[in-house]
């Protein structure tokens, strides 16, 4: 019904994805140059879509482009919680107070406000590693110090070490744990029974817990998201944060869904925070939540058989790599470990001998050298192009024993 085949140009549209690489990858400006073009890079790197948005969410901003007034705007009415709402009891069988739910124009900034309003300067953030590296960049901004506890690696499953976790949540100052659920790069859903021994160190810890479930949407068939907020219903230190922008392509607009059970927390939000939202932001995500979930369940087969073909495809050509295929996300986190070397400049190298734009390990603060996290919410074709190219890269490195400096 929906053509996720379809190759869209998203060149001159000021996008980070075909735009911004240099200064976000490499840190460096427009003068860094290349063996090949701008536009023929196979981009697989930042965690958006090349997808189009669905047609439900453009013709709701489209009827709101109609009204012609674009004022200064909040939630005032009950529709967009009410489709929020209702989206997570459907799917998750699990529901929150009207009351509880702000507004962000992103879970990032809602990170970075949070840390400063839970954390007194001498205390700490924890969170699992490998990371998403704004939980690090959220402590680093605001001064406090982190703590990370390394899941276990077996043989490409990833588990949560809990007696390191829970050494670690006991230590003095320790006060606020980042949870990323699912987890984001290695693509876990985790269980029942580790969200609850999760749930009991943070209680009997006293921690504060934010957890970002920016991924639930996106899982593998037959898999499940938890949220939290379900497994700890009356946890009064809880913060939870979801959004449309990676289930439906919609990061642009800016605009996220962060619940706040705690009365103080959330009238410090209220009172400290920038309090408006983007008109067509709320049009779009209510639209999405209210009309998208036939478009959000068939992107999800199609990304089920993007994950099958880059698995069988690493099999066959890269026989060496390890890779699982991630049990929720659009984001396959490949071990290449056995063909370089650690500290090696991975997004450089293929960038150069390949002409693809990916992650590697080294943007996830540890934990995690010698791994490539590839986007894989794109065509078949250029999935197809671009995993051609990362194992001829790595095939004529190893055929020509090549141990360049990147």
């Amino acid at each position: 019904m929906y053509n996720f085949d379809e190759i869209i140009d998203r060149k001159s549209t000021n996008a980070l994805n075909t735009d911004g690489f240099r200064d976000y990858i490499f840190h460096a400006d427009e003068t860094m140059t290349f063996p090949y073009k701008d536009e023929e890079f196979i981009r697989m790197w930042v965690a958006d879509m090349e997808f189009a948005t669905p047609q439900v969410v453009i013709d709701a901003i489209k009827e709101r482009l109609d009204r012609r007034i674009f004022g200064y705007t909040r939630i005032f009415s009950d529709a967009y919680y009410k489709a929020f709402s209702n989206w997570c009891v459907k799917r998750y069988n699990w529901n929150f107070e009207r009351k509880h739910l702000v507004m962000s124009n992103g879970i990032i900034p809602a990170l970075f406000e949070m840390v400063e309003y839970i954390c007194e300067q001498d205390e700490k953030v924890m969170f699992l590693t490998p990371s998403y590296a704004y939980f690090k960049y959220a402590a680093d901004h605001n001064n406090r110090e982190i703590v990370c506890s390394d899941l276990i690696n077996d043989n490409g499953h990833y588990r949560i070490d809990f007696e390191d976790l829970e050494q670690k949540a006991s230590e003095d100052k320790v006060k606020l744990f980042i949870l990323c659920n699912p987890h984001n790069p290695t693509g876990r859903v985790w269980t029942q029974d580790e969200l609850n021994q999760l749930a009991d160190i943070c209680e009997r810890n006293d921690l504060w817990l934010i957890s970002d479930e920016i991924h639930c949407d996106l899982l593998r068939a037959g898999k499940k998201h938890i949220p939290m907020g379900k497994i700890m219903p009356d946890y009064d230190k809880l913060i939870t944060a979801m959004a449309v922008s990676k289930s439906f392509n919609m990061a642009g607009l800016m605009i996220s869904n962060i619940i706040i059970p705690n009365d103080k927390l959330r009238e410090t939000w209220l009172t400290r925070h920038y309090n408006f939202d983007n008109p067509l932001s709320v049009a779009g995500a209510q639209a999405a939540y209210e009309k998208g979930e036939d478009w959000l369940d068939e992107l999800n087969v199609y990304l089920d058989k993007n994950f099958e073909f880059t698995k069988e495809y690493l099999a066959e050509h890269l026989p060496k790599a390890n890779f699982r295929i991630s049990e929720a996300t659009y984001l396959a986190w490949v071990d290449i470990h056995e063909y370089f070397d650690e500290g090696e400049d991975l997004p450089l190298f293929f960038a150069n001998e390949a002409g693809v734009l990916l992650e590697g390990g080294g943007m996830f603060v540890q934990n995690s050298d010698c791994f490539i996290r590839l986007n894989l919410a794109c065509p078949n074709s250029i999935l197809l192009e671009g995993l051609q190219r990362i194992c001829n890269a790595i095939n004529l490195k190893m055929k020509k024993g090549i141990n360049n400096e990147y």
